[in-house]
Order: C-alpha cells, then structure tokens, then sequence
C-alpha cells in the first residue's frame, strides 16, 4: 500500500504539479484488464472457500461421529454376566477408556492438523497464534500409552489402531457380538475417513500458480491505476487509485488466507472450539460434568 500512495503522489506530481511528463493512459487499458483481474480472483477465492467449507464440513462429522461413538461404547459393550460386579466394573473401566482415548484422538488431530508445512511459511506475523503441541492429549491417555503416542509419526492414526485392538480384545471376552463389533468398527473407519479427507486438504496446497500471477496481476493492475485517472480526475486521482488498490488487494488476500484451513490462524477452521465442543459432548454423554472452558483472546473464541 505504501508503493501505491507514493507512485500516485509521483504520477500526480510530474502530470499535474510541475506539468513535467505527460503520463496519462486510456480509460480501456484498465478496464479490461480490471475485468480479467477480478474474474481471475473471482474463481481463486472461490475455489480457496470450497476448501475452507469441506474442511468446516468434515469436522462437523467429526462431531457427530464423535457422539454416535460414545453412545454405541457405552450401550453396545455389554458384560456376559451383568449380575457379576467386578465384571461390571471391568465393562465400565473399559468403555471409559475407549472414550476418553477418542477424545485424545480429537485434540491429537487437531495438533497433527495443524503442523505447518515448509511450503506454507509466510513472513507475515500472526496476530494469535495458539501452542499446537499433544498435550492436549495428555489427560485422555494412559501415561504409557502417552509416551508411545508422541514418538509415533501419525499420533492420531495411532490412537485409532489401538482402539480396534482394544475392541478386538471385548469381542473375545464375549462383551460384543459380532454385529455390535462391526457397528463399531465402522464408527472407526469413519474416523479414520474423516482423518485421511483433513489430511488430503492439509497436504494438497492450493496451486502455487494460482496465488504468485494473482500477486503479480494485482500489482501490474494497481500500479497503472493512477496513470489512467490522472488526466480527469487529477488530485483526486491519489485517493480513487489507493482505494481500488486496497479493494484488489484484499480480495487477493481474502484467498489466500482461506486457501489452506488448518494452520492455526484467526481465519481457518476453528478446530479448537469443535474439539472443545467434542470434549463437552462426550463428557456429558459419559456423566462427566467436568467441561472444558472455551479458549477466548480479547474476546475471540477460537
């Protein structure tokens, strides 16, 4: 933006000022290429919030699955003998386990989610940037399960397999049939759909061509903007050509910034609230009354 104001002090200056150079363009050089410009970032942010709106969407079926989840460990896994009290209490023991170790998975996703990849390391200085570390994690986790967990190279994946083993081990004590284990394995198998549709997001970036030539569009575009308003216009040219200056380069941004949901910024999925909201759902569901409280900064959830 300062590029911009200085270049149509210059224009105005030598043009009208000091009447040294003749510097005006005609009015269709730039309004065909505003055309051109603005179906081009047209099309970018669209596409750059179709991926911010499937990212949105599957971590809404995350929180749904999430429910459904709770509800089958604990009315699907039944103990054989329900008159036997240690028994009973072993079933109990064991369905919180497999609950609390799924609300692990969720913040341990949201963490994997969020590493960001050398590719998308920008100079721009966040406002707020959130810790995105495992512990998180912690809590829902057996201490030794927690160790493996951290060393793994896909932590929530991880989780997963030793789910399907814990159910592995109910089916041959005889607390599932097979129908309610092939329930619950597909509750699995959605969560790890639900993991390899984020990770196709995360790791399949928005085409570099896209975000370098509508940079460069952008530029060429508002550097011949005072050019082209300087001769009717005259000093009123500076503050018309800064202003859609501004206007191009937001759009331009507004793409850029939406382009990739899950790398703990202020405009991408918030993922920490739909963990929190996971968390709260479950605990709920479980008889826990010990609900998380919703991360705020100045008065911004996230």
């Amino acid at each position: 933006m300062l590029y911009y104001i200085i270049l149509s002090i210059v224009v105005y200056l030598l043009h009208d000022y000091f009447e040294v150079m003749h510097l005006h363009l005609p009015f269709d050089t730039i309004s065909a290429l505003s055309t051109a410009l603005a179906i081009f970032l047209g099309f970018k942010n669209n596409n750059a919030y179709d991926r911010w709106w499937e990212a949105r969407k599957i971590w809404g079926l995350l929180v749904n699955y999430s429910r459904a989840w709770t509800r089958q460990v604990v009315t699907m896994i039944i103990a054989t003998d329900p008159t036997d009290p240690e028994e009973a209490k072993a079933v109990k023991e064991f369905q919180k386990q497999m609950i609390y170790r799924h609300m692990g998975f969720v913040h341990a996703l949201r963490v994997f989610l969020r590493r960001r990849h050398d590719y998308n390391e920008t100079k721009i200085r966040e406002i707020y940037e959130e810790e995105n570390d495992y512990a998180d994690a912690r809590s829902f986790l057996a201490p030794k399960e927690f160790q493996l967990f951290c060393h793994k190279n896909n932590p929530p994946n991880y989780l997963l397999e030793l789910q399907g083993e814990d159910l592995k081990r109910a089916y041959e004590k005889g607390w599932l049939s097979d129908f309610r284990f092939m329930k619950l394995e597909e509750s699995l198998v959605e969560f790890n759909n639900i993991q390899g549709k984020s990770e196709r997001i995360k790791n399949t970036p928005f085409p570099r061509q896209y975000s370098f030539f509508s940079r460069v569009f952008v530029f060429i575009h508002a550097s011949l903007l005072p050019f082209v308003f300087i001769e009717e216009l005259g000093w009123v040219s500076m503050p018309i050509s800064v202003i859609i200056s501004f206007v191009f380069l937001c759009l331009d941004l507004v793409g850029e910034r939406s382009e990739d949901p899950f790398e703990n910024r202020l405009e991408d999925v918030p993922l920490t609230d739909i963990s929190l909201t996971i968390e709260t759902n479950v605990k709920e569901q479980w008889g826990n009354k010990d609900f998380p409280e919703k991360k705020r900064v100045e008065g911004v959830v996230f």
